[in-house]
């Protein structure tokens, strides 16, 4: 645990203790509360320099509203470490994002301050506006506070709900804390004077009972409205970057500078007394009080293991190449020999591996921001236009444009690869960002091929197959490193829907997907020295699957196992369940191993696939289990004269 040695801090345990707070003490339990930050992060890795950055801007807003009766939601969560801290979870925040510790994103579960589940970006003002109506409709009279990111700006459901706010016009209040728009020189005197005026409670209600005076008049009182609408619209265009705001419907305020807690609570006091939609834009820097993440805030908006007095990354224990590297190296090789293919990353050039190939193909990489939906149409148009898309995506983001995937690359059958990273459990970010899900929901796709790598090697000629099918096509690979077997230099397409017999066996075959291969091998060497022989397969495919072996295996030995790093529900498992009962092979005892119909927390990869039976001792234990039930069961015939156990379902033993 980390000990703290505030002064200030250790008095705060909600948000009530700071209200009284002077500003000289709210300045100092700022700098407290960086401290806690910069340990905690240091120890356990995290989103640090966006949390630094808003802590001023949290106190403010702690100070002004009533949380957890006025709603306070943040957009993605990567600013949310102080606000956390504040609300009850200081002695607790030292296991921020370990396993059976708190999350790195606001959680409902976890606290009633925590408005919203976030994790994935954009999200705030559409789910602060539903909660807007959703207060009207019931009568209340709390406030709804969305704080959003300049980041999360580029996504288009930031839009969508700002379009939808502007047109309601609810007791809303939006705040863009922007860190990266080159727009400091409104910063400054002039422009916290702006602030202020427009924020008055005497400015803002003459304005409006002037709106009203003139809109009720002729139609010159109307048109002198129009005039000073004009006047006051060009006055903000000299200042401020409002307009777009406006155009809205939002009432804009700022810039001001987000880390002066005066200024910030002054604001806010004056925006708590509107009933209209307001947006307050906010400047911050981003990891704010501490030099290494000021200098480079890239590095520490998500980082791992520290040293705190240095800022130096702590390396992990190094070994082969990432499978995300093998991509983007695989990525460049593909490129250099076909002028079509084009990259594409969503916001993630750094994190899918695509950085390098940006810099080698600059007119063939597009970043699109965080916008997946677009991203993919974008490549679907790509591909109709006759060039070879890759988006490079992580699965867990892939999930907000499926409909794209579906309607406007698979139902027109178009050349789009989908190099979907972070399969399976990622890691510390938790339930969010664990691609759990990608094998089942792009299954059930017509025209899609799915592939899944048993390791770095297979990856790239994974990857080469992918372009060169001409229709849809998907492959799946982990977070982490890759087992250091060697890279074929040639590149070579595998046949679509075959499987490899990496081991025979004559008492029942373990069909493994990608990540679970490695794991199955250990498991049935495991369990050959108890007397029970069994095949591996490397699955390869999950669409379309190899039935031809599936059915030699089913017919051969009666006792079918698949290990899948993905929930069980309409995932590989399901798949060959499904192609048994179309052959006519129900007489097989089948145990589907992967993941349980619920969302998998937070913890380092090997600790979950440990906990939730996916590693080979997990393994072994349920096909251990699973065989020795059909031992001692009943016999039955099946069609090639061999005896196996009716399928029954079967558990993974946990």
């Amino acid at each position: 645990m980390i000990e703290s040695t505030s002064n200030i801090l250790s008095t705060v345990n909600s948000p009530d203790d700071i209200k009284g707070l002077s500003l000289r003490d709210m300045a100092q339990l700022a700098a407290e509360l960086r401290e806690l930050i910069i340990a905690t992060c240091a120890a356990n890795g995290g989103h640090l320099a966006p949390s630094l950055g808003v802590v001023e801007l949290t106190l403010a807003l702690h100070r002004v509203f009533n949380s957890p009766l006025d709603k306070i939601v943040w957009d993605v969560g990567h600013q949310a470490y102080a606000h956390k801290i504040i609300t009850g979870r200081k002695d607790t925040f030292p296991s921020l994002r370990t396993f059976g510790g708190i999350s790195g994103f606001p959680k409902r579960a976890e606290s009633p301050h925590d408005s919203f589940d976030v994790g994935h970006s954009s999200t705030s003002i559409s789910a602060a506006l539903g909660m807007a109506v959703g207060r009207d409709l019931n009568g209340d009279r709390n406030k709804v506070i969305a704080v959003i990111g300049d980041g999360s700006m580029t996504g288009g459901i930031a839009y969508e709900g700002l379009n939808h706010a502007g047109h309601l016009n609810k007791d809303l209040v939006v705040i863009l804390n922007d860190n990266e728009m080159s727009i400091a020189e409104n910063v400054g005197a002039l422009s916290n004077f702006l602030s202020r005026s427009i924020t008055s409670e005497f400015v803002h209600k003459i304005k409006k009972d002037l709106e009203s005076f003139l809109e009720g008049l002729d139609v010159i009182g109307r048109g002198v409205l129009k005039v000073a609408k004009r006047a006051e619209e060009s006055l903000k265009g000299l200042f401020t970057p409002g307009m777009l705001f406006e155009a809205f419907g939002f009432e804009y305020i700022g810039p001001i500078d987000g880390h002066n807690i005066e200024l910030l609570v002054k604001t806010l006091e004056n925006v708590k007394r509107f009933d209209d939609a307001v947006l307050i834009h906010v400047l911050t820097k981003k990891g704010k009080g501490y030099g290494p993440a000021e200098d480079n805030p890239s590095l520490f908006h998500g980082v791992g293991p520290f040293d705190a007095a240095t800022g130096k990354v702590i390396k992990g224990k190094g070994g082969p190449a990432s499978y995300t590297a093998v991509f983007g190296e695989t990525m460049k090789k593909i490129a250099a020999e076909d002028e079509s293919v084009v990259g594409i990353t969503a916001a993630m050039p750094d994190g899918t591996g695509l950085s390098g190939f940006s810099k080698e193909y600059p007119d063939r990489f597009f970043d699109v921001g965080i916008a997946e939906q677009h991203g993919v149409t974008f490549a679907a148009g790509l591909a109709a236009a006759g060039l070879r898309p890759v988006f490079a995506v992580y699965s867990s983001f892939l999930q907000r444009a499926y409909d794209q995937v579906f309607h406007d690359v698979c139902l027109q059958n178009l050349p789009v690869t989908f190099a979907i990273d972070r399969a399976g459990v990622v890691g510390s970010d938790g339930p969010t960002h664990h691609g759990m899900f990608d094998l089942s929901f792009l299954r059930p796709l017509p025209n899609i091929t799915l592939m899944a790598p048993k390791d770095e090697n297979e990856l790239q000629h994974m990857l080469f197959t992918a372009v060169m099918h001409d229709g849809p096509a998907a492959v799946r690979y982990p977070r982490g490193n890759g087992y250091g077997v060697p890279l074929d230099q040639a590149l070579a397409a595998i046949p679509l829907g075959t499987a490899e017999v990496v081991k025979e066996g004559s008492d029942g075959a373990i069909f493994a997907v990608g990540t679970m291969v490695n794991p199955a091998i250990e498991a049935a060497r495991l369990l050959a020295g108890e007397g029970i022989d069994l095949s591996v397969v490397n699955a390869r495919f999950i669409k379309p699957i190899d039935r031809n072996l599936i059915a030699r295996e089913a017919r051969r030995t009666g006792f079918l196992i698949t290990v899948e790093e993905n929930t069980v529900q309409g995932g590989f498992g399901s798949a060959l369940l499904e192609a048994l009962e179309e052959d006519s092979l129900m007489d097989v005892t089948v145990l589907r191993l992967g993941f349980p119909d619920t969302f998998i927390p937070q913890g380092e990869q090997a600790d979950l696939r440990a906990e939730y039976g996916l590693d080979a001792a997990g393994i072994a234990r349920s096909i251990r289990k699973a065989a020795a039930a059909e031992r001692t069961s009943q016999p039955r015939k099946v069609g090639d004269g061999g005896t196996v156990e009716t399928a029954m379902p079967i558990q993974p033993v946990v």
